[in-house]
């Protein structure tokens, strides 16, 4: 079967647009259909100014809400980053292969930046060298495909070079990854701002809905969300956006298309009526099953102990065979024995 990583970031709460652009996909085929992992991102979250509790409650509820939606621990690897040392061993093996114009060339560094420097904040360097992080994510699974939306192919690409070039300078160590684009709703935008992503790391903000949003919070979301000018409820992604993402949620929740459910409404209310409907339902399962793993949070940690277990042994070898190749001495085998059996091996 074909390996498939996908990783969450806990740096906000996850939102509608986490759940119809990803991770409903992840659910329904890359479980079923691949040998998939699917990650926290923690040490992701490190690369700007941050409140450690708060990224330790996102990992867990990011977690939670993983199984919730309906990865299942038999048939995938559920797992926290940091709890597997294989991704920041790697990740400076890679920083050694990748280039500073390459990092200084990624458009979410030079937009991070710009707004870290605008709230006076310095610039963090492990923000611009966080894409060799990504990287080591994925080659260290040997993964053939990173399912992302528009924003994160960069990534991948990089991943694809810095692979190819590991492999031509050293041999052989990396499967060459590949990135996949889900379907309709791929990137959910803003409903206050529909030309912007509906982004996670927004923590306040009307156009922004989140998986934990009760109903009626939903609802009102929804019913406020920005449309355009004019009246007729027409699809156009570029004169219409705020129209557009509204058809293309209602689509992605009720399974229609977009430009065909344009034609049954004559109003923006009934629009928005129906589609906040269709999200609140949709949604409604996974708050009820996070309500029940919240409950059970042993069970939680068990998944998370043994998707590191098995994520380790799947990473282990390729990370160890990157170290050899690029030129590292290989540290004796019984290390874990003690002072004296180094001695002994030595001798």
């Amino acid at each position: 079967m074909k390996r498939v990583f996908s990783g969450i970031k806990p740096t906000g709460h996850l939102t509608l647009g986490n759940y119809l652009g990803a991770m409903r996909r992840w659910v329904a085929v890359d479980q079923h259909q691949a040998d998939a992992l699917f990650s926290v991102v923690d040490l992701h979250a490190l690369t700007v100014e941050h409140d450690p509790a708060r990224v330790r409650r996102l990992s867990r509820q990011a977690a939670t809400l993983l199984l919730a939606v309906g990865l299942d621990p038999e048939r995938c690897t559920v797992f926290v980053q940091s709890h597997v040392d294989e991704h920041a061993r790697l990740s400076y093996l890679l920083e050694c292969v990748a280039t500073d114009g390459e990092m200084r060339r990624m458009i979410q560094y030079k937009e991070k930046a710009v707004r870290e420097r605008a709230r006076g904040g310095s610039v963090r360097l492990s923000l611009l060298t966080y894409p060799v992080l990504m990287a080591a994510d994925i080659l260290a699974y040997g993964t053939d495909e990173v399912p992302v939306g528009e924003d994160q192919a960069q990534h991948v690409e990089l991943a694809r070079d810095v692979a190819v070039r590991f492999n031509q300078r050293y041999g052989h160590t990396f499967v060459v990854p590949r990135a996949t684009s889900p379907g309709v709703a791929a990137r959910v935008m803003n409903l206050q701002e529909p030309t912007s992503k509906m982004g996670k790391s927004d923590d306040v903000g009307p156009g922004i809905v989140y998986l934990l949003d009760e109903p009626d919070v939903v609802r009102k979301k929804v019913m406020r969300a920005v449309t355009d000018s004019g009246r007729d409820v027409v699809y156009d992604r570029e004169e219409r956006p705020g129209v557009a993402n509204l058809l293309e949620i209602l689509a992605a929740c009720t399974g229609g298309n977009p430009e065909a459910l344009s034609g049954v409404y004559e109003s923006y209310g009934a629009l928005k009526k129906d589609t906040a409907e269709a999200v609140v339902e949709v949604l409604r399962p996974v708050q009820q099953r996070h309500k029940e793993l919240c409950a059970d949070p042993g069970y939680v940690e068990g998944v998370l102990r043994d998707g590191a277990d098995r994520a380790r042994a799947m990473a282990r070898p390729t990370v160890d065979a990157a170290y050899r190749a690029i030129g590292l001495l290989p540290a004796p085998s019984d290390t874990r024995a003690g002072a004296g059996a180094v001695v002994n091996a030595a001798r």
